[in-house]
């Protein structure tokens, strides 16, 4: 027992000190992390606080403005991209015209500052979710070092639910920790800690793939013979947790994945259904036990379906409305009639420049072909729900075929998750099965007993 409570402190020493030392480097840059779109969720958040709307948008643009002369004028993605020579004052005054214009020309309600046209900022009108999270941050420590603690909890709590996700899975400690520092040090890491709802999102994201693990895996001993007895842990809680803490997770997450970027949600719902329905047909066809898959498949795609209802009944954004608003510039041209044709030509454009620039800089190449090796030489209940996960990312990025986001990640950020959550399983080594096979038949008590038993249990009944 005082070994497993050594192990058990082991694992919660490493997640902490992974954790204070992603926190230490994430203090050289408190600031210069705001994007054109932040402003915006901050003017919600302020709005959402009991500010006024114009006393909303004259602090998010001050932040904004700000932020902009601390940011990197390379196209790296947590930078605003100010343009070359633009000074703070000028950054002001001219996000205050755009302001002044917008009111002019009928926005005029709404709990977003008037930025652009209302039909552009009813975009983030629909993501209630981010703001209100942010609101109490803000109250207490203020806008600049509310926003960046807001960043660091959101990444730490998607790291700890990769972490607990590959613990859940059956991988060994140094394989989750190593799951958590590469969530960290990936994109994945910087994307949740940029002032956008896509940091938000994939925490969340990663607590319904945690639900999704805990829905499908064999449920394992949790007495000391299998290492999890003592004090609560990381390892100890993954091992103990069933499939009612699995459904809490995927439910609660989607849903309130919905208040934040209901569309994300959607795909990786969608993405999650179709998944899990492909490998419940494929346990079938094998003649293995697919009821618990088929289960969580059928639970995915029923979100789904709300999500989409949900979405809809309240009138936000939906599809043709993302496809008019990347080709008549966010509203400022005519829609057209049948946005579809030209939307593809611009998928075309967008996903051929995308892998020539995987061509010239492979680090994302690289990293899915160690995934893909991962899942050829590691069977794991967890390697199916990141595949999902990745997909959602594809798909995401796909409904937004904007050559600006070539070199960001944040709309691709799911596909990130793969490797987070595949390489770590290199770490450890191939699970050898129980193997059956056929015992000889032993004398018990002046008789014979014939039965089945196990390699391992023959071991140890030889030894």
């Amino acid at each position: 027992m005082p070994n497993i409570r050594k192990k058990q402190h082991l694992g919660l020493i490493g997640m902490l000190l992974i954790a204070v030392a992603f926190t230490g480097l994430q203090l050289t840059a408190v600031t210069g992390r705001a994007s054109p779109d932040a402003k915006n969720y901050l003017s919600y958040a302020l709005s959402l606080s009991g500010e006024s709307r114009e006393e909303a948008g004259r602090r998010a643009i001050a932040y904004s403005c700000d932020s902009g002369q601390h940011a990197s004028l390379s196209p790296v993605p947590w930078t605003n991209r100010k343009a070359v020579g633009e000074s703070e004052e000028q950054c002001v005054r001219r996000l205050n015209d755009s302001v002044a214009y917008w009111s002019r020309h009928g926005n005029t309600s709404g709990m977003t500052a008037p930025f652009a046209n209302q039909r552009f900022m009813a975009i983030f009108e629909a993501r209630p979710g981010y703001p209100l999270f942010l609101v109490p941050f803000i109250a207490v420590f203020g806008i600049t070092w509310g926003l960046w603690l807001a960043g660091l909890v959101i990444a730490l709590a998607g790291s700890v639910c990769v972490l607990l996700t590959l613990r859940a899975a059956g991988a060994s400690r140094r394989a989750g920790l190593a799951g958590q520092a590469l969530y960290l040090a990936l994109p994945t890491g910087t994307v949740a800690m940029n002032p956008l709802s896509d940091g938000l999102s994939l925490a969340l994201g990663t607590a319904v793939v945690l639900g999704c693990v805990l829905l499908l895996r064999d449920r394992p001993r949790t007495d000391g013979a299998s290492g999890t007895g003592g004090r609560p842990g990381p390892g100890a809680w993954a091992a103990a947790a069933g499939p009612r803490t699995g459904t809490v997770l995927v439910t609660g997450g989607l849903v309130l994945m919905f208040f934040v970027r209901y569309s994300q949600a959607l795909l990786l719902a969608a993405a999650l259904a179709g998944v899990l329905l492909v490998r419940a047909g494929w346990l079938r066809r094998k003649r293995r036990q697919f009821t618990p898959v088929l289960r969580a498949a059928g639970l995915c795609a029923g979100l789904t379906v709300c999500i989409y209802a949900g979405a809809h009944l309240l009138g936000w954004p939906m599809g043709e409305d993302s496809a008019q608003d990347l080709l008549t510039h966010h509203y400022q041209r005519p829609d057209l009639p049948n946005p579809w044709p030209e939307f593809f030509v611009q998928e075309g454009v967008f996903w051929s420049a995308w892998l020539r620039r995987q061509i010239t800089s492979p680090f994302l190449p690289v990293l899915l072909a160690l995934s893909a090796w991962a899942m050829l030489k590691r069977r794991s209940v967890v390697l199916p729900i990141a595949l999902a996960a990745g997909a959602a990312g594809l798909l995401n990025q796909a409904g937004h075929p904007n050559l600006g986001q070539l070199y960001g990640y944040r709309l691709i950020v799911f596909l990130w998750l793969l490797p987070a959550l595949a390489i770590p399983l290199l770490l450890d080594r191939p699970a050898r099965g129980a193997s059956p096979v056929p015992a000889q038949p032993e004398k018990v008590g002046g008789g014979q007993r014939d039965g089945r038993v196990g390699v391992a249990q023959q071991s140890r009944e030889g030894a």
